[in-house]
């Protein structure tokens, strides 16, 4: 900015370059110092700023002493920890944004009629800047998503990460509404855990099943609890399943099936099974995952 380097956005792609050489067991992705000797012989050092190192590392050519597979999943990697970056920047703003009106709604009133002022009020110049820094990163993500759909990799980024999506109309119809509606931070624990069950699916690890329920009790406790439906005497998932049906907040059937799931599903991935076989689930297949 200014002919000056940004020292927010310096910070930034520091933090980006040392989050992926870290998850890439590297120390550095490319060298920060270089140099050169000029006509005198006289060695002129520079350095590469977190942005510079991260482009040389993008744009280095692939010479195939990694598999390709391997070389694109690293790069994507760059995507998704600048996408999660920024998205942090964003939420702890949005977390902030209370405040923030309430200062300008005293500065408002403090200084009302004071001088010369700008037409309008503070208060809505800071819900419009949020507004906007919100929208601003909502399209980048649409686009990121998009270009991953014009190139038929499967992929998507949601909440931080890039993770297989296999049915566009699925990621369209559902994954996309999901995501947005578990970004908010009381639904961390329930993000966090259907991510986990999803990774587990997608590389055929063990139980995923297990952290799905999870994800799903803990949504049906966090709708208890805002409800004020919730007793403290709860000993289990049958009984906050309970307080909604006598909320009338899901129909009987409803009420059936979730018991039935954490009976039949739940418990026997919850728990060891001694000597008995392991449980497991039948291998997911795309028939299953189509609408």
């Amino acid at each position: 900015m200014d002919g000056k380097v940004d020292k927010q956005g310096k910070d930034f792609w520091k933090r980006i370059h040392d989050l992926l050489a870290r998850e890439l067991g590297l120390k550095e992705l490319t060298p920060q110092y270089w140099g050169f000797y000029d006509n005198q012989n006289i060695w002129r050092g520079l350095e590469n700023n977190g942005a510079e190192r991260c482009e040389k590392w993008m744009l280095t050519p692939f010479d195939g002493k990694m598999s390709a597979d391997r070389f694109v999943k690293e790069r994507l990697s760059l995507f998704e920890i600048g996408f999660r970056e920024h998205e942090n920047f964003v939420a702890g703003l949005n977390a902030k944004l209370a405040e923030n009106i309430a200062t300008a709604e005293i500065y408002d009133k403090t200084f009302k009629g004071v001088g010369l002022r700008v037409p309008g009020n503070t208060a809505d110049s800071v819900r419009a800047a949020n507004a906007g820094l919100n929208a601003k990163f909502q399209g980048a993500v649409n686009e990121l998503n998009a270009r991953f759909r014009q190139a038929s990799c499967q992929l998507h980024y949601h909440n931080g990460f890039i993770q297989i999506s296999e049915d566009q109309t699925v990621a369209q119809e559902i994954e996309t509404p999901f995501w947005k509606l578990v970004a908010e931070p009381k639904w961390d624990n329930v993000d966090h855990d259907i991510k986990e069950a999803i990774d587990l699916r997608d590389t055929d690890g063990r139980d995923p099943a297990f952290y799905a329920a999870r994800s799903l009790e803990s949504t049906i406790k966090i709708i208890s609890g805002e409800k004020q439906l919730t007793t403290g005497k709860e000993k289990g998932a049958h009984n906050y399943i309970d307080n909604l049906m006598g909320a009338k907040l899901i129909e009987v059937w409803e009420m059936e099936a979730l018991k039935h799931f954490f009976t039949k599903v739940r418990n026997p991935f919850g728990h060891g099974p001694g000597a008995a076989p392991m449980p497991s689930l039948t291998r997911p297949t795309g028939l299953l995952r189509t609408p």
